[in-house]
């Protein structure tokens, strides 16, 4: 049995041998593609030292036009560790940073990639730590931005909503879930919370090309929803779960029942966001960094 192991050990090692040297030939941004597969800390930590071509690929901007670390960053759960992967991945992708998924990101790390990436089509920052003036300041960089997730975004507001809407023209996605607020039961036994217009309103006023929207847990009547219903025409998909203010009175019902995927305030099968992650701190060397420079 142990000879048997061994003899396969040996194959896979050979067989390792024989892509490392065929690989060698290619171009970095066909490497590239095939290294897309991978996490981006194992993309760090183990394919650039491999070979030469390798590390090539890895360090040039190839690799990163596309940034995928949320899980990594829901494991570390530090703003500060994750700000620092953001803005070395970010400066990695030298201007072609078209998506970025990231979790815990703070007002560094949202300046960075808002700076440096002019060409993001796709921003899901999840229970981000950025305020609204680091927002106002760097969003118009933003003006392709296509999807955005900012959920549990709890410094971010009605304003912060209304200037990634008059920056970002061509949002056809947004998803805003927030935590469920606390409640209470009216006369009529029926849940409610404090009612709070603005950002609904926000999104009616500012976004009018929205195809997708997720708005679970907010504190909007209909009013604020009839808002949305007159002025983004183009919603397919609607998702209101938690908003316990909304009532789907009249015409407001008839419009929500007439959107190809509309999940209503009383559906029980919505999954929060968990907003404390996993907290391994031995995560946080996960990346390997050392070969960057210039970074604070």
């Amino acid at each position: 049995m142990e000879k048997r192991e061994g003899e396969r050990g040996v194959v896979r090692r050979e067989a390792g041998e024989k892509w490392r040297r065929w690989s060698e030939g290619m171009s970095p941004e066909v490497l590239a593609l095939i290294f897309s597969r991978l996490p981006a800390d194992e993309l760090l930590r183990a394919v650039p030292f491999v070979c030469k071509s390798w590390h090539e690929a890895v360090a040039g901007p190839y690799c990163w036009s596309e940034i995928e670390i949320e899980a990594w960053c829901r494991r570390v759960n530090r703003t500060d560790v994750i700000d620092f992967a953001v803005r070395k991945l970010v400066r990695r992708s030298s201007g072609t940073l078209r998506r970025l998924s990231a979790y815990r990101i703070g007002d560094s790390g949202f300046a960075y990639a808002a700076s440096f990436g002019k060409l993001l089509n796709v921003l899901r920052i999840p229970v981000s730590e950025m305020s609204s003036v680091t927002v106002e300041k760097y969003a118009g960089s933003l003006s392709l931005l296509t999807v955005l997730d900012i959920s549990y975004c709890l410094n971010l507001n009605a304003s912060s909503i209304k200037v990634f809407g008059n920056n970002c023209r061509c949002l056809t996605h947004l998803r805003r879930n927030m935590p469920p607020p606390e409640v209470e039961l009216n006369q009529g036994n029926h849940v409610v919370s404090r009612e709070d217009e603005e950002e609904a309103l926000a999104v009616a006023n500012t976004m009018p090309k929205l195809e997708q929207l997720e708005l679970a847990f907010g504190r909007f009547s209909d009013h604020g929803l009839d808002a949305i219903l007159t002025k983004c025409k183009a919603l397919q998909k609607l998702d209101i779960r938690g908003c316990w203010n909304v009532r789907l009175d009249g015409d407001v019902g008839l419009r929500c029942d007439s959107i190809r995927s509309f999940r209503d305030p009383w559906e029980d099968e919505y999954a929060a966001v968990d907003a404390n992650g996993d907290d391994d701190e031995s995560s946080s060397l996960d990346f390997n960094f050392t070969d960057d420079s210039g970074d604070d």
